[in-house]
């Protein structure tokens, strides 16, 4: 069972690395739905199947997201006295959202996920773009801010760039800057977030073999072995293929997909 796992989830980091690069989107999103579908397969108990899939996916993006994050440093695109600031309720926020997903229902989680899904990929369909309109708000709005997005991040198995960025551009902090800041801070929702799963996953009896609290061991290995490898394979098609076009078929196969998963 372990080599098949391994596998089947090396291709499915093929695919997710790829698209990341391609699109510019966080694996999460690929992850988290493919896994859904596929660990039952694997004999995987209904019950824990979406813990099982937000967990892995948290855990895989913690090591795509720190190279992610180490070039966006040295390219001065952290703005650190912001980060900072998003970093620590960020941190708290995604230990929180993992407790929460541990005691709500498959069925609840699997709501809960496929709802932020149609809606990040309607924002993903229809080309939003957000105006700078405004100056950075107070501390206490972006404490908030960070909380909401660790908790809601964590709560999808994604790293949150896709909450994080338009919020930030929002309030007229520069593109660069904002995916930057979003990167890092996506690095601590998977560090906390994955954390939060194991803590929370150890008391569970009816886990998989090779498994760490929710976190499924060969299929985290199978992903990070070939996702940070296709990324860049991704990058360089998106000079040649029309991305915004491919990013709204894709946003709208996700649509498809999460309400797929509201009517299994």
């Amino acid at each position: 069972m372990f080599i098949n796992v391994v596998i089947s989830c090396a291709l499915l980091g093929c695919i997710a690395g790829f698209l990341a690069g391609l699109l510019g989107i966080g694996g999460g999103l690929v992850i988290v739905p493919a896994l859904v579908y596929l660990l039952p397969l694997l004999g995987v108990n209904a019950e824990l199947v979406m813990p099982i899939a937000i967990a892995t996916s948290l855990a895989s993006i913690v090591f795509t997201s720190a190279s992610a994050s180490f070039a966006h440093h040295k390219n001065s695109n952290i703005p650190w006295p912001l980060a900072k600031q998003l970093m620590i309720m960020i941190a708290l926020g995604a230990i929180s959202g993992a407790y929460v997903a541990d005691s709500l229902s498959t069925e609840v989680l699997t709501y809960i996920f496929a709802t932020a899904v149609i809606i990040l990929a309607s924002y993903m369909l229809f080309s939003i773009k957000v105006q700078k309109s405004k100056p950075l708000p107070g501390d206490h709005i972006i404490r908030v801010m960070g909380f909401g997005t660790g908790c809601i991040s964590s709560m999808m198995g994604i790293a949150g760039g896709a909450i994080l960025v338009p919020l930030l551009s929002y309030y007229s902090v520069s593109i660069r800057h904002a995916i930057g800041t979003a990167t890092v801070c996506g690095l601590v929702v998977a560090l906390f977030g994955a954390a939060g799963f194991i803590i929370t996953g150890l008391d569970q009896p009816n886990l998989p073999q090779w498994s760490l609290g929710y976190i499924f061991l060969p299929a985290l290995l199978g992903i990070v072995l070939t996702s940070s490898l296709f990324a860049p394979y991704g990058v360089r098609m998106a000079g040649k293929l029309p991305v915004r076009y491919l990013q709204r078929m894709f946003a709208g196969f996700l649509i498809l997909v999460a309400i797929r998963m509201i009517f299994r």
